[in-house]
């Protein structure tokens, strides 16, 4: 009797810039046994590189741009659901989406939205996280892949990458070590959190 695969789940990446871990995401999705698939990327800044590299993968790649909404936040994050409602999205992933959402669309993918973030958390969240690192004396640093919840950063961890910070580390290069770690453990922990 053959086993009938279970459908890959359906995956939005939210970018707004390079893509480099919408690139990784998609990547790793395109395996023919991975559990998802990325079927759309929706950047909140038109021609950023990510979109192109989306494109360039065979995935549909969308701008809403946030100033056209004004200050009315919640209205552009209410056309990027309709979007992911409209492709049947069930899983959103943020890779350098550099807008701090609503209560309103946290609520409606609560359970369902992911982000990536470039510290231990519960360690840094917001910005500057391996400046502060460094200057905090840590002898290590990563990422953390987790939950998103309406607090900043603070939603369960999924998933954890460590990353030792060198005595001849600047904050340049600890980001580029990091993101090795994150293009790694983001689509794993993507995978793991749709296979459940």
């Amino acid at each position: 009797m053959t086993e009938t695969r279970k459908p890959k789940t359906r995956v939005a990446v939210l970018i707004s810039g390079s893509g480099s871990n919408m690139a990784s995401l998609i990547a790793a999705g395109q395996a023919a046994d991975a559990p998802y698939e990325v079927v759309v990327v929706v950047s909140n800044i038109a021609d950023v590189a990510g979109l192109e590299k989306a494109r360039v993968a065979g995935v549909e790649a969308l701008t809403v741009e946030h100033k056209a909404f004004g200050k009315d936040r919640e209205a552009h994050e209410r056309a990027i659901h309709a979007l992911l409602v409209e492709r049947k999205v069930e899983v959103v992933a943020l890779a350098g989406y550099m807008r701090l959402l609503t209560p309103w669309l946290v609520q409606k993918w609560a359970g369902r939205m992911l982000n990536i973030h470039p510290s231990l958390l519960p360690l840094y969240p917001g910005l500057n996280t391996h400046a502060r690192a460094i200057e905090a004396g840590d002898a290590e640093a990563g990422c953390t892949v987790h939950v998103v919840t309406e607090g900043v950063d603070e939603g369960p961890v999924l998933g954890q990458a460590r990353v030792p910070i060198l005595t001849s580390d600047t904050a340049e290069t600890l980001a580029e070590r990091v993101k090795t770690a994150e293009h790694v453990l983001y689509p794993q922990t993507l995978a793991a959190f749709v296979a459940r």
